[in-house]
């Protein structure tokens, strides 16, 4: 039986043969150069941060790092805006120390290029190279920021491996970026999620620790979205919202379910509320748009799931549009209302929650918010 040996598949359904020569099908449009062997660093690299963590967040980066000292892997189950980037910083610091490989993966190529420029600044004097699509001319560097999708230019690579939202799509149940993620490590993982599954807390369990962190940094509770049932048309319930919130100064994201939804839609709403985008995994100017959202030259964006993890913006307000949509489930809803509250200064911010009924999933995205702010206190 062929067994690929780049990811893994001996799935008969995923293997092709040319010339009689078995190749696999399932990972064939992973081609490229590969890292060659990391170049050690010439200079001390410190981790520089003009702030400082909440004693929260303090233990438990300083938990992460003792148990990569020991060898071990790490999850950290951190609520949205709980500041999971900052807890690895020390762990980070000490793999560099002693000349090791350091890579930072996520997903979705958005989480990557919002983290580029905190880990730059953080770690100023080192060489921090992002590595995504179209950009992967330079491989190797102090800090690697990559999406998992490039991991497999890395085999054997990295003494520590941070990869950060585990449960969001493409990564989760992708056999083929988990085979790339495993064969990328030769040392230890450091992992993060705000929504791991149960599988991701019981297998971390059996193999490494699991830390768990409740509240944000700035301490005030996670906003609980409000549910809003639309017995006529969502779409008109969430405009008028978005309306009222553009009105009040406020800087909105619009979630809708579907890329051919939003494309439908955002015409309409353009015609009459201006300095907005659409925004969806289809759309050439994404990343243009997303700029132009954070420096406030547009106030709102329709997007589809493609920002409910990772963009940070100061005063974000969350219209989820179609709520109730198969979908949206509570682990998607939980990221999205996650947008909001997430600055020290505006710690608050309104969620709504729009469909024609109240779905389980918003029951349980709505329940497991109150219940994450009861266990911090707040």
């Amino acid at each position: 039986m062929y067994k690929c040996p780049r990811c893994g598949n001996s799935d008969e359904r995923y293997i092709g043969y040319l010339n009689g020569v078995p190749y696999c099908r399932r990972c064939l449009g992973f081609a490229g150069r590969k890292a060659k062997e990391h170049k050690l660093s010439q200079h001390e690299i410190k981790l520089k941060i003009d702030y400082h963590l909440s004693k929260d967040q303090y233990k438990i980066a300083m938990k992460v790092l003792d148990n990569f000292k020991k060898g071990r892997d790490s999850l950290i189950h951190a609520v949205t805006g709980a500041g999971k980037t900052e807890l690895v910083y020390f762990t980070i610091e000490y793999a560099l120390s002693k000349g090791m490989s350091v890579g930072f993966a996520a997903p979705r190529r958005d989480v990557a290029i919002d983290l580029f420029p905190r880990i730059s600044s953080a770690f100023p004097d080192g060489k921090t190279v992002m590595v995504i699509g179209n950009h992967t001319k330079v491989l190797d560097g102090d800090i690697i920021i990559l999406t998992t999708h490039q991991l497999y230019r890395y085999p054997a690579f990295f003494d520590l491996l941070i990869i950060d939202e585990i449960d969001a799509f493409p990564y989760k149940g992708d056999p083929v970026l988990n085979r790339f993620a495993k064969d990328a490590v030769k040392g230890n993982r450091v992992l993060l999620s705000a929504t791991p599954s149960k599988t991701d807390i019981e297998t971390m369990t059996k193999s490494g620790k699991v830390f768990e962190l409740n509240s944000r940094y700035h301490h005030h509770p996670l906003p609980v979205p409000i549910y809003k049932q639309a017995l006529i048309s969502p779409l008109l319930t969430g405009i008028n919202d978005l309306r009222r919130l553009l009105k009040n100064g406020k800087q909105v994201f619009f979630f809708v379910p579907t890329i051919e939804l939003g494309q439908k839609i955002y015409p309409i709403m353009a015609a009459f509320l201006k300095k907005g985008a659409l925004v969806d995994s289809e759309e050439t100017e994404r990343d243009q748009r997303i700029s132009d959202f954070k420096k406030g030259e547009l106030r709102y964006l329709v997007t589809t799931s493609i920002l409910e993890r990772g963009v940070t913006v100061k005063g974000l307000q969350v219209i989820v549009c179609y709520a109730d949509h198969v979908l949206y489930t509570k682990e998607a809803l939980i990221q999205i209302a996650g947008r909001a509250g997430r600055k020290k200064d505006e710690p608050e911010g309104e969620v709504i929650f729009i469909g024609a009924e109240e779905s389980e999933a918003i029951k349980d995205a709505i329940g497991e918010i109150e219940e994450t702010n009861r266990k911090a206190g707040l």
